[in-house]
């Protein structure tokens, strides 16, 4: 027997996908009747249409978000051994992008009402081998460029943004990606823009990186049968290229819609303060994207997320955490710390709770969701 649809899906893709499905549909069967498969006429047209979307000159298509920042901090000049200073909450393919580079991720503690990268805690980790520092746009909130670039010009570091969850998001008259050395993002099919399965870019205004990157990502040859670098085999496939550049014009409303959806909650929500249900704090008004819409479960609550998560589901409400461990916690990764080193960020992975977010969600369906938290609260 199968289970009934949720009432509340924690996505759903198919509304942005329907009324476009026809414009994406030609766009695919284009490229296939031309046999233009790889590094094609539809990369180099999403390329050049995110890149001037972020407000950048440069835009180079690659396999993965993790790709993006393992290469992109190899054309940025980090060598190996150098120090990258990263936010301990992120999520581990921050990690493995600095690794991929063969440099040394260092974590730190992060602001406990954005969940944003505290910068006193980074400088306080700054040592003689710190090159740069990743500034990771999380759940779709720009952590401030402008205290970022003062941060680095008084340490001499390199800012490369992490906005996988941050595409067209804006903050202080800057959209991410715009204002560091360069940026990665993600088009995993989640995200605010999604393909059809994995992709990434990596965009800059610096044209001698652009190009690193473009060689080192196609088996580091800057033209065929030339290999001028060790590379790797990371090139964004046409396909996806194509569908990301029939959805790039509708993404500033699809990005309006989800900030209004979170405006709704936040109203909904106000009142449970008082009962240990805090919503991550936005410190960027409408340049705040909603990649997730992201909840505290507070100590002082009458109940415990897990518990929260399991009442929500029995309910039809689908839930995330985003993340439930944080990385010097993980496994694969405990050499980057202990239990308690980073307080905020330990703290932050036990109480977070993502909430149901997308174009479409309607006001009916936010209020199901507030609704059912408060019964919870009073089971």
């Amino acid at each position: 027997m199968s289970s009934s649809p949720p009432k509340v899906p924690f996505v759903n893709l198919s509304l942005q996908h329907q009324p476009i499905a026809s414009q994406i549909s030609e766009t695919i069967a284009k490229i296939i009747d031309r046999g233009d498969f790889i590094l094609g006429r539809a990369l180099a047209e999403f390329e050049t249409a995110f890149a001037t979307a972020s407000g950048v000159k440069y835009g180079v298509g690659v396999a993965c978000g993790t790709d993006a920042i393992g290469l992109g901090l190899q054309a940025c000049g980090i060598n190996p051994g150098d120090e990258v200073l990263i936010p301990a909450n992120t999520f581990v393919a921050t990690i493995i992008g600095v690794i991929q580079a063969k440099a040394i991720p260092i974590l730190v503690d992060c602001d406990p009402e954005t969940a944003l990268i505290d910068l006193t805690a980074a400088a306080a980790a700054i040592t003689s081998k710190t090159k740069a520092i990743i500034p990771v746009h999380l759940y779709g909130q720009m952590v401030s460029p402008l205290e970022l670039l003062d941060f680095a010009k008084c340490y001499d570091l390199i800012i490369f943004e992490d906005a996988a969850q941050a595409h067209l998001a804006e903050k202080e008259g800057y959209r991410a990606g715009s204002f560091g050395k360069a940026a990665a993002f993600s088009f995993y099919p989640s995200k605010n823009l999604g393909s059809f399965g994995d992709g990434g870019m990596l965009i800059t205004n610096d044209r001698e990186i652009a190009e690193k990157v473009r060689t080192l990502r196609n088996y580091g040859a800057p033209s065929k049968y030339l290999h001028s670098e060790i590379g790797t085999n990371s090139r964004l496939d046409n396909l996806q290229a194509a569908v990301l550049n029939v959805k790039l014009p509708y993404l500033e409303t699809w990005n309006r819609d989800r900030n209004l959806a979170a405006q709704h909650y936040d109203t909904l929500l106000e009142p449970l303060k008082y009962q240990g249900i805090v919503p991550i704090a936005n410190r960027s008004g409408s340049g705040h994207i909603y990649h997730l819409y992201v909840i505290r479960i507070a100590e002082k609550s009458a109940i415990d997320r897990h518990t929260l998560q399991q009442q929500l589901a029995r309910e039809g409400i689908q839930t995330g955490i985003h993340y439930p461990v944080p990385c010097h916690l993980q496994p694969a990764y405990q050499s980057l710390g202990k239990p308690g080193d980073f307080p905020h960020a330990e703290t932050l992975c036990r109480q977070i709770l993502s909430l149901p977010i997308y174009p479409g969600l309607s006001n009916t369906q936010i209020e199901l969701v507030v609704r059912a938290i408060e019964r919870s609260l009073n089971w």
